[in-house]
């Protein structure tokens, strides 16, 4: 009766995560939740023109899809900007919505 899907979680600056959200449903997703995030990280940095804290975006999506979204915050994300991501199992109930 349960599937097994993919968390995936970002923490990003709040000004990117309209950019992420639409790289996020590109690449297959069927939805997103975003909060505000605010703590201290490595980096403890942000680029200059970009204010407003952090925001918090997760989605649950099948693994080829994570690991697809995962090489894009690889690639895109990660060299330029203070973000960081991570993955949890995790088992839904309604797959149509996920």
């Amino acid at each position: 009766m349960l599937k097994k899907r993919k968390l995936l979680v970002v923490v990003i600056e709040a000004g990117l995560v309209t950019r992420l959200a639409r790289d996020v449903m590109a690449k297959g997703a069927k939805g997103y939740t975003v909060t505000s995030a605010n703590g201290l990280g490595p980096r403890n940095q942000r680029a200059g023109d970009l204010e407003g804290g952090n925001a918090k975006l997760e989605t649950v999506v099948p693994e080829a899809t994570a690991e697809a979204l995962l090489e894009l915050l690889k690639e895109n994300y990660f060299p330029h900007y203070a973000c960081s991501a991570w993955v949890s199992d995790v088992e839904i109930l309604r797959d149509d919505r996920y």
